[in-house]
């Protein structure tokens, strides 16, 4: 009943000729923001490919994967595990099992794209969009049924919001014409579901593909939200999923109280994530706010019982 209300105030909203709030943000100002990529300043990792290999390491096909999800946190995840010693990850998303024209080279051509590692140490790639991609789980199922996968997730309705902050930015850069949010996300007064963006965030609907080809023991989820208020117990949890001795400290993070969120200490360096995890979101319109979440509120419950676990989202 909740819903049926928030759609009803929504269409006399707009056929009212109201208009919802929007934020409108200085074009200068998003431009100078959008020039960071969303990651860290640096990675120990991402030289590995133009080394020289080192003795007694060669290229592995990952034994883990960060299969999503997009604004999830993804990139987060990947460098603060990459702080570990028996981990070396992926410098890029590559992008193997949801692009054709990459599945096609072949699996020596993703080996290739990997960091040289020792026996001891677990490859790592991420790739956000493979958790909503139809054909991944059975392509990485075939590729190795007993991999072990990272899936985080955040608020599926921050999510959204958050998937179009990053191509309104996108578009801004490219000078390409941009939409408001509720434009995009409201259609005749009425939520559009068809909006990819909502669609990335029906968490169930992905899980019960990927749970066609694994056994839930096989996925661990991190907890997004929770991985930036404070990230070493999602990181010791992820340590213990991957049978990895625990290495990865209190010490080896501080929050910066200029950026708000927390930094990364390891082999005698500091870095944080850039200025653009902190990139200004538009103002939502409540109403609108609401009806997202409505439009989630089932998903959401669904997933919960597969994965046997409430995150509590709104």
């Amino acid at each position: 009943m909740a819903c049926l209300l928030v759609s009803a105030i929504l269409f006399l909203t707009q056929s009212q000729g109201g208009v919802l709030e929007r934020r409108h943000l200085d074009n200068g100002a998003l431009l100078e923001t959008l020039k960071s990529e969303v990651g860290l300043l640096s990675n120990k990792s991402e030289h590995y490919s133009a080394q020289v290999r080192p003795p007694g390491t060669s290229r592995q096909i990952p034994q883990t994967i960060i299969i999503g999800v997009r604004k999830g946190g993804t990139r987060a995840l990947l460098e603060m595990l990459d702080i570990h010693p028996h981990i070396v990850v992926a410098a890029t998303e590559v992008h193997f099992f949801d692009w054709d024209e990459n599945y096609v080279k072949g699996i020596d051509w993703y080996r290739s794209l990997m960091p040289f590692s020792y026996e001891n140490q677990i490859t790592i790639e991420k790739t956000p969009g493979y958790f909503t991609s139809p054909q991944v789980p059975e392509r990485i199922h075939d590729m190795n049924s007993s991999i072990k996968l990272l899936l985080i997730l955040r608020d599926p309705t921050e999510r959204v919001i958050s998937d179009y902050t990053q191509v309104y930015y996108n578009r801004l850069e490219s000078h390409k014409p941009v939409q408001h949010f509720e434009d995009i996300v409201i259609k005749n007064g009425a939520l559009n579901a068809k909006y990819k963006a909502i669609q990335r965030s029906l968490y169930d609907i992905h899980m019960e593909r990927w749970l066609k080809h694994f056994n839930l023991n096989q996925i661990h989820i991190v907890d997004g939200n929770t991985l930036i208020k404070d990230p070493l117990p999602e990181l010791q949890k992820v340590e213990k999923f991957l049978n990895l001795p625990p290495r990865i400290l209190p010490s080896n993070f501080y929050f910066n109280q200029t950026k708000g969120f927390y930094c990364i200490r390891s082999d005698g360096r500091e870095r944080c994530l850039h200025e653009s995890k902190g990139r200004p979101h538009p103002v939502v319109n409540t109403t609108v706010l609401d009806q997202l979440r409505c439009h989630f509120r089932e998903h959401n419950e669904r997933f919960y019982s597969m994965v046997n676990h409430s995150f509590h989202w709104h």
